[in-house]
């Protein structure tokens, strides 16, 4: 029952939030540069970060920060619930998130996503997906944006396993920028199915860039997996599934 009432306290904070941000700061946003939109419109997700703490009793154990580079990269990090795509943003802003069509359409959230240029895709056409984010993607880098693709491509619970899409190292070889690997428990704490939250200690690994040059994208994505499902063997308390 104590998780229960933190989480109804958390998303009274989250929706009020939401709401505020949509007052205030959508009006004026889109006529502001898009790296001064990205700093008015992320504060939503540093209030977020800190709310989730204080009213969830999450602590966070993040390591690896001195690992995340000044330049443009491709983050890959896997995918299990909400908390990873608002944390990615803070993390190395700005950032051009890929995410799915149906996101852009909610309410508040979904017109705040469309200011910061995401590559939204349409994921019942996977091959015109597939060549977006690659035209796409490259072009948000050579601008100087970061692109954050998770290469699972939808959430995955804890304790489960998903076959890794190579998309992301496509772009980061064609492009000639490393990629930031990422890895994380955050289901464990913000379930991806279930809306009541768990205390507890939230871990985040950032690895080591992966380099990129002179090397195929199945040579990068082997290094992504790798390293990403070694850490999560290291921080989960669920047990990861044995490799096929």
């Amino acid at each position: 029952m104590i998780n229960v009432g933190r989480s109804l306290l958390f998303y009274v904070g989250y929706f009020t939030a939401m709401l505020l941000i949509g007052v205030l700061f959508l009006p004026i946003a889109p006529f502001l540069p898009l790296a001064a939109r990205y700093r008015l419109l992320n504060l939503y997700n540093y209030f977020l970060m800190v709310w989730f703490r204080i009213a969830c009793g999450v602590h966070y154990e993040i390591q690896g920060r001195e690992n995340i580079p000044s330049g443009p990269c491709v983050i890959q990090a896997n995918h299990q619930c909400e908390w990873e795509t608002v944390f990615l943003q803070v993390m190395k802003p700005p950032v051009c998130t890929v995410l799915k069509r149906e996101l852009l359409r909610i309410p508040v959230f979904g017109w705040g996503l469309r200011l910061l240029r995401p590559i939204s895709l349409d994921r019942s056409k996977p091959a015109r997906a597939m060549k977006q984010v690659l035209t796409q993607g490259v072009e948000r880098l050579g601008t100087g944006l970061s692109v954050l693709i998770f290469p699972e491509g939808t959430r995955v619970d804890p304790g489960v396993r998903k076959r890794y899409n190579k998309s992301g190292s496509v772009v980061a070889c064609r492009a000639g920028v490393p990629v930031l690997p990422v890895a994380h428990n955050a289901g464990e704490r913000w379930p991806g199915r279930h809306w009541v939250k768990r205390p507890g200690v939230l871990r985040v690994r950032i690895g080591p860039p992966i380099a990129t040059e002179g090397r195929t994208p199945d040579e990068v994505l082997v290094d992504v997996e790798a390293w990403i499902e070694g850490q999560l063997q290291e921080i989960s308390e669920v047990p990861r599934p044995v490799a096929r």
